[in-house]
């Protein structure tokens, strides 16, 4: 192999092999190290509608639909009751597919890393050591790797792209630092049979908030993804395992025990710890971030696997459209990843504000008060379309579609503040932690 390979990647989850895939397509020679260590479990089953597009562009969607369980949209089931199903009908959501899937995630990582190597991309099986570079290059691959992997005939890629997700090796060997979310949170899931979705269509993916914290049901071919995301400090008093722990948390929670009579879990009760991080910086001389590597949202609404592969994507399109021939220019790659940057950022923010308003309970009571203007005023008044024009903005906002528009995110903040009236407090609503103080609940609200 006389050539340099174009570009490196580090990681072949869904950010590597996307943007592989997309690469391989513009022609670029790419080598993607993959250790091939998958566990069981992952955190993600559950796509958003936007993810479909970038299927149908790689090709894929009827593959990973034999595998997949179909997902016409998702409900919030709150402690009290109080429930809010966002499904996706036609026309809401525009050009955008009105549904989406929930997926096993080692079956669609698999395939995705599959779809890449059809499409040209060398994989090998290596986890790729860095360390920082010389020759103008911040980060580079470190002489054990380089030796012990013959398909690089000791020629570096001319670019490294870190897909490592929270391993973060760049970060790490660059000693870069990040913007961490301030929550402490635990996750502990396993998949279940016979355990009740409590979804009101086949597929439909159903999140409590529970007395602390929150839970997440999610459908799946032959079998329920149940997990609990709760404080530290209250998870400890659960057990010392964290098989006890989610046991004990679902039996528990009455939201959960009932539905969860008779379950029978099928798998191993994987942890993971709250991930809500920004790295300081996305890229350098010789490498970029993508996915997970540089940053995480929150799980809440699922948003994470749909930015890693929209991270590709945006790489993909505004870094590297004009093909193989954009790396012999460096100075001018910075400038157009500087915008990645940005549009990324402000995907984060996007998403920390709406789900911000799932956490502090400001969408219950939005949604407490456009369920009294629609008894109050009927179908058709003003008060109600106005109710039913929030409820399709809030929609598009949690599918992906239109999560940063302005418009959007301006309606809900302002609906917030001047349509919200004689319901109970969103301080009643609130995801609980350990610290959290209970209100006392406003007996029988009237409209004014």
């Amino acid at each position: 192999m006389s050539d340099a390979f174009d570009v490196g990647i580090l990681g072949a989850g869904p950010a590597g092999s996307t943007l592989g895939a997309l690469l391989a397509k513009r022609g670029f020679k790419v080598i993607c190290f993959d250790d091939e260590r998958r566990p069981e479990l992952l955190v993600g089953e559950s796509l958003l509608p936007t993810v479909v597009d970038l299927m149908r562009r790689l090709e894929i969607e009827d593959r990973v639909a034999k595998f997949s369980q179909f997902k016409p949209g998702v409900a919030f089931v709150h402690r009290d009751g109080q429930r809010l199903d966002f499904l996706f009908p036609h026309g809401v959501l525009g050009k955008t597919p009105n549904y989406s899937y929930n997926i096993p995630r080692p079956e669609f990582d698999n395939l995705l890393r599959d779809r890449a190597g059809e499409l040209g991309v060398t994989f090998v099986k290596h986890r790729a050591s860095v360390e920082k570079g010389s020759d103008g290059r911040e980060i580079q691959l470190s002489p054990d790797t380089m030796s012990v992997v013959p398909e690089l005939n000791g020629k570096h890629p001319k670019l490294l792209v870190d897909a490592t997700g929270r391993t973060r090796a760049v970060a790490k060997a660059l000693g870069l630092s990040a913007k961490k979310g301030d929550r402490n949170d635990v996750a502990y899931f396993a998949h279940y049979e016979d355990f009740d979705s409590t979804a009101m269509t086949e597929g439909q993916v159903v999140i409590s908030i529970l007395e602390h914290g929150w839970s997440w049901r999610i459908p799946l071919p032959g079998r329920l993804s149940v997990g609990i995301v709760i404080d530290k400090d209250i998870a400890k008093q659960h057990g010392d395992t964290a098989e006890e722990r989610l046991e004990s948390l679902i039996d528990s929670q009455p939201i959960l025990a009932g539905p969860g009579k008779g379950r029978k879990r099928v798998t191993e009760v994987k942890t993971y710890t709250n991930y809500q991080l920004i790295s300081e910086r996305s890229h350098g001389p010789g490498w970029i971030a993508a996915g997970d590597a540089f940053g995480f949202v929150d799980p809440m609404l699922s948003p994470g696997l749909f930015m890693a592969m929209h991270m590709a994507e945006l790489l993909d399109e505004k870094v590297f459209a004009g093909g193989p021939k954009v790396l012999d220019q460096p100075e001018k790659l910075a400038p157009k990843l500087e915008k990645v940057k940005a549009e990324m950022l402000d995907w984060h923010t996007s998403w920390g504000e709406i789900i911000e308003y799932f956490y502090d309970g400001r969408m219950f009571s939005m949604y407490e008060a456009g369920t009294k203007l629609r008894e109050a005023y009927g179908k058709w008044q003003l008060p109600s379309l106005m109710e039913k024009h929030l409820t399709a903005n809030i929609t598009r906002m949690v599918s992906g579609v239109t999560t940063r528009s302005r418009y959007g995110r301006g309606l809900v903040n302002w609906s917030t503040k001047h349509l919200v009236w004689d319901t109970q407090p969103p301080e009643h609503y609130r995801v609980r932690t350990s610290k959290t103080p209970v209100p006392e609940p406003k007996d029988e609200p009237a409209m004014a």
